[in-house]
């Protein structure tokens, strides 16, 4: 496989994108190094074909944003916005995820190693999403659709307003947000756990986790509520 470098303390961010929109986009399936990352934004953002990228350091904010069928890998930790709007393909973060990981993510999967921040899987409309460790508050706030697996404990109002989205819950959960509820593990739920571990290297038994899904009461105004749901 052919492997081209980028070395970001020599060559422009905007450089590197220009070359995977254009000229990846001609080649067969082949990889891109990116070296000296040092935080830069948007590195590897709306890739359209399976080009594999491996950034070696830490890369900043919407690091591969809007990605299809491309994969990204990132051996450090990523800023705000990490896999946001996804739409197929894989983002794997070695370190640790800022806010808003996987944000409104149509399709493909995001694995994070370590931590994520706040509002992990916001607004997630169809993507996976596998976190090692612990998310921060707020995530999967009106999750639609998608599966999140949090290896570690939950912050605050987790899956809060959730629609469809079903989130799995390794450690312990600090309180779920509005309309969000504990529910069995089915056998789908078992094997979806397996699959969805086994793509992220994690060897955690299935049925250690506990599941989150929506109560359905949101689903339509309820004008005697008050309010208070």
């Amino acid at each position: 496989m052919e492997n081209l470098t980028f070395d970001l303390a020599q060559t422009r961010v905007s450089d590197l994108n220009r070359y995977l929109h254009v000229e990846a986009v001609k080649k067969p399936a082949h990889k891109v190094t990116v070296k000296n990352p040092d935080g830069a934004h948007n590195i590897a953002v709306g890739l359209d074909s399976p080009v594999e990228v491996e950034v070696i350091g830490h890369a900043g904010y919407y690091a591969g944003g809007m990605n299809k069928t491309g994969k990204v890998i990132i051996k450090g930790s990523a800023g705000t916005g990490v896999g946001e709007n996804m739409m197929s393909g894989v983002v794997h973060v070695r370190g640790f995820a800022s806010n808003g990981a996987g944000a409104s993510a149509h399709g493909g999967l995001l694995i994070i190693d370590g931590d994520a921040g706040l509002r992990c899987g916001i607004s997630l409309k169809g993507g996976d999403i596998v976190v090692g460790g612990s998310v921060g508050s707020f995530s999967a706030f009106m999750a639609q659709a998608g599966r999140m697996v949090i290896c570690g404990d939950a912050g605050d109002a987790l899956g809060d307003s959730l629609y469809e989205a079903i989130l799995y819950v390794r450690g312990d959960i600090k309180s779920l947000g509005a309309d969000a509820q504990i529910q069995p593990l089915t056998e789908t739920d078992i094997t979806s756990l397996t699959d969805l571990l086994q793509q992220a290297g994690f060897n955690h038994d299935p049925k250690s986790f506990k599941k989150v899904a929506s109560r359905r009461e949101l689903y339509h105004w309820n004008a005697d509520a008050n309010q208070e749901y």
